[in-house]
Order: structure tokens, then sequence, then C-alpha cells
């Protein structure tokens, strides 16, 4: 299993040397990964009519792809992963285009996810529509590939319209493709397009009847779960080793080939605290040795 950290934008300092002084810490550990939430706008639960959600205005969120472009140029072997970017609300020659630079400029260290997101509002001050966005994201997704895989392209759907165009550089690799979410049409993404799934669950045994559904789908399309990596998140919480350990084997026994620890949610106030919560986990598995 290959573990890394989820990185704790909402309760993180947005100083640059503070984000170098993480990022660098996570990397001499040991960890394999940096995974970073998106969110591009967040809403004022004084709103006109009212918000409910577990983010609003006031919670940080730095800009994945912009992050991990920073990061790249201060570190040397750590990988970026998006958990997940909110395709359908992003156009998607864009992130064809942001996607390859950053794979060019990290040395091929970037997994893109990418899921269809659960806010309508910001959708609609992304200007999309937040009831299609299943069927955007297939169309999408078709096209990523084809934008980072062709010189030119011509496509008319419903969403694009592409005419003989091409992004230049094409990415130096074949950028990994993994999907978040639980809904049955996820699933099928995933084993129609995906290089690995990202379920949000905190327990295995919560995942392993969508893991059955996910063989299936597979099946049908002349895959198997070998084809696949899965990425689940370890909790911090009290920061104690025994759980951890229980949770890690669970999770191993399932088949996961990721892990990302979460340290947000724990009343960790500072960039001082988080990196010792991830250097007492980092240490607690001896991670440089793995």
């Amino acid at each position: 299993m290959r573990f890394g950290v989820v990185y704790p934008q909402t309760e993180y300092p947005t100083d640059p040397a503070a984000i170098r002084d993480y990022a660098q810490t996570a990397e001499g550990l040991g960890y394999t990964h940096i995974l970073a939430y998106d969110h591009v706008l967040g809403a004022n639960p004084d709103r006109p009519g009212g918000w409910r959600g577990p983010y609003t205005h006031q919670h940080t969120f730095m800009e994945p792809f912009t992050l991990f472009t920073y990061l790249a140029a201060i570190t040397e072997k750590i990988e970026f992963t998006t958990g997940v970017i909110v395709l359908p609300q992003r156009n998607t020659a864009l992130v064809a285009k942001q996607a390859a630079m950053l794979d060019l400029l990290s040395a091929a260290r970037l997994r893109l996810g990418v899921g269809i997101g659960w806010n309508p509002v910001e959708y609609e001050g992304m200007g999309e529509n937040f009831k299609t966005r299943g069927r955007r994201m297939d169309e999408q997704v078709e096209l990523l590939k084809r934008l980072w895989t062709e010189e030119l392209i011509s496509y008319q759907g419903r969403w694009h319209n592409f005419s003989d165009v091409g992004i230049n550089p094409l990415p130096t690799q074949h950028i990994p493709l993994w999907f978040g979410g639980h809904h049955e049409n996820v699933l099928r993404r995933i084993a129609k397009w995906g290089d690995g799934w990202m379920p949000n669950y905190r327990k295995a045994a919560d995942v392993a009847p969508l893991l059955e559904r996910l063989a299936t789908f597979l099946d049908e399309q002349g895959r198997s779960s070998q084809d696949l990596g899965l990425e689940v998140r370890l909790q911090y919480g009290q920061g104690n080793p025994e759980e951890w350990t229980q949770t890690t084997g669970e999770w191993k026994a399932l088949g996961a080939t990721h892990a990302s620890l979460n340290t947000m949610g724990y009343g960790l106030n500072s960039a001082q605290a988080h990196i010792k919560a991830i250097t007492l986990f980092g240490e607690e598995f001896r991670l440089t040795k793995s």
C-alpha cells in the first residue's frame, strides 16, 4: 500500500513557506503522494434561501492545479493527486491543458482524480448546469483522453464542439484517471475509463459490496479488478497507532493500493500541529523504509 497525505487546506495557513514545509516534510517522511480537494467557490450560509453544507465561503481551498505546480518546483519525487477535481463545472479543454502542463512540469507525477461534485451553488457560479453534470462528465472523459493522446481532434457532442484542434504540448505520460463517488453510474465510468477509484468511506466493510458490483461492470468491459487502483482515506483521529494499524489492515485485506491520511477536523490548529501529525504517522509506519 502506498501512503499519502490529504493536504489540510481548510485548516492550513496560506503562507508559501508553510506550504513548502508541509510538502517537503511529507516527501522526507516517505509519503508517496499529496492529495488535495477541489472547491472553487464557497457559499455564504446567510445568502438568500440559506445554505447548508460542509464548507462555506470561510473555508480556505487552494486550487489544486496551481498548488501542485508550486509544489512540483520544490519537491523531487512525491506525487500529486486531485481528490477530486469537480470536472463538469470546469471547461474541458482547459482541464486537459492544465493537467498536461502539470504532468510536464512535475516530471509525470500527476494522478488526476475527478468527480461530479455535490454543490449546486458552485455550479451556478461556474456557469454550468448541476442537473446534467453526470452526462456532461461522460463526454468530458472521452475528450480528455483524446486531447491527451491525439495531435488534433474533431468532435461534436451535446456540450462540446471541437473542429480540428489540439493541445500542445501533450502530456509526457498516460495521465492516470481516477474517479470519486459511489453511484452505480460512477462504477460504470470506472469500469469503462478508470485507472482507479477513490471511495470516500471510512470503513472497509462499507465498500466491499460496491467492489463486487464494480467487478461485474469490469467484466462487462473485458477488464478485471487487477486493472484498477483503490485509494482510501485514513483518519488521523486522536493519533492512536493501534486504530491506524487495524484500519489499515482492513483496507489492505480489501485490496486497497493507496491510502491518504486526513488530519483535518481533529483540532490541529496550526501548521506545526498538522506537520507533527503526519510525522507521527509516518514514523509509526516507517514509511522511509517501505
